[in-house]
């Protein structure tokens, strides 16, 4: 990035973090607290300011109506939207539209990105993504049982998903399911766009986590494909190549994760500070003075640099090396900050004290939702077991650089 460019986006940023902390924060336990669909009329109006200022959409080319930022900038502006659960979504960026975005723009025919991709970019529309299952393990999606049958010109999917991610009032799901049975393990799978009015998808249920049953942008559902026929042309990229789709969408996403978590940290780190300041615990201190909050403090903002400067070197290295070579740093990342962020949030819940269990502060929402952070996109075992045997493999450990 240019130093005019560096320049430029530095300002975006500061923009960004002044919208999320005066804009956004002060109505997020309403937003989330409430039925999505009663405020998602409030939330627009909030989108189309961040769209005249340039930042919406920014993991799209600005050729399809993005605002195409590297993959590093993508990572810092991601850190400063991830301290409000609204954030990704005013700007355009949220999971799962953001990778379903990147999925159509890659693999979708032309018409499939005039009828989904366009709506989706705009903003008019939301999606979903149907990939895990109940029955299978959600770390090895070469098991999957959900099953598509090309019948005639049509294909016939039978099955059953959950953690449907955003399905509640979403207009488009993209699935996964297996076309070939025999195959090998890797091209089993296909990926499908399924409009969410096909007769046989159903809704059975949005997921509780955690006691928090969610709605619309904040749901996870459980999914059931019963005879759901969609055209031939519903097929997104080729056949038997639903894995390699799957790889593509989560690769670079999980540097958007990492840094979201990280502005998760920021946040919890801060609420931590001022409370230890203001919470007086005698006559004559205030949490603050205590020794163990003093350690918590410091401990959370060394992990949270140390993240940090290996989230983005990682970023750097995807974009100059590519993803498949820098796949162990990518691992490395998902792990290392997703247990950082557990951490950060449970220091400053015990901080808080009896108010942290509440829903008087933030800090009991991210709790609830981001200790799924060591368990989507692979659970933190299967990827220390991928960095381990890697470094087996080559009898080596060397920095990267």
């Amino acid at each position: 990035m240019s130093k005019d460019k560096l320049t430029e986006f530095n300002q975006q940023l500061q923009w960004a973090d002044q919208f999320v902390k005066e804009q956004l924060i002060p109505i997020e336990q309403e937003i989330i607290h409430a039925d999505f669909a009663s405020v998602e009329s409030r939330l627009a109006e909030l989108r189309e300011t961040v769209k005249r200022q340039g930042l919406w959409a920014p993991h799209m080319p600005e050729s399809v109506g993005g605002t195409c930022q590297s993959l590093e900038a993508l990572g810092r502006l991601s850190e400063v939207l991830g301290q409000t659960p609204i954030g990704h979504y005013v700007f355009g960026c949220q999971a799962p539209d953001a990778g379903n975005m990147e999925l159509l723009a890659h693999f979708g025919s032309t018409e499939q990105q005039q009828t989904w991709l366009q709506p989706l970019i705009e903003g008019s529309i939301r999606s979903c993504f149907a990939m895990t299952e109940p029955d299978t393990a959600g770390s090895n999606p070469t098991l999957l049982k959900t099953r598509a049958e090309l019948v005639s010109d049509q294909w016939v999917i039978n099955g059953r998903k959950w953690f449907t991610s955003s399905a509640d009032g979403a207009d488009v799901c993209i699935v996964m399911a297996v076309t070939d049975e025999d195959a090998a393990k890797h091209q089993r799978a296909s990926m499908f766009i399924v409009p969410k009015s096909t007769p046989g998808f159903k809704i059975i249920r949005n997921i509780s986590v955690m006691g928090e049953p969610g709605s619309g942008y904040f749901s996870h559902s459980e999914v059931e494909f019963s005879d759901c026929k969609v055209p031939k042309n519903a097929l997104l990229g080729g056949v038997g190549e639903g894995f390699a789709l799957a790889q593509t969408r989560l690769g670079p996403g999980r540097i958007h994760h990492c840094m979201r978590w990280l502005g998760i940290c920021r946040r919890a780190l801060n609420i931590m500070i001022d409370y230890a300041n203001k919470r007086q615990v005698s006559n004559r201190h205030n949490l603050g003075d205590m020794q163990t909050i003093q350690n918590w403090i410091a401990e959370s903002a060394a992990e949270i640099e140390a993240a940090r400067c290996l989230v983005l070197k990682t970023a750097e290295q995807i974009e100059r090396l590519g993803f498949m070579k820098a796949k162990t740093q990518v691992s490395m990342i998902k792990y290392f900050t997703a247990n950082v962020l557990q951490k950060v949030l449970d220091r400053s819940l015990q901080t808080l004290g009896a108010l942290g269990m509440t829903d008087d502060t933030i800090i009991a929402f991210f709790f609830r939702h981001e200790r799924a952070a060591r368990i989507y996109d692979g659970p933190d075992e299967v990827h220390k077991n991928l960095v381990a045997r890697s470094l087996l493999k080559n009898n080596l450990y060397q920095s990267s650089h």
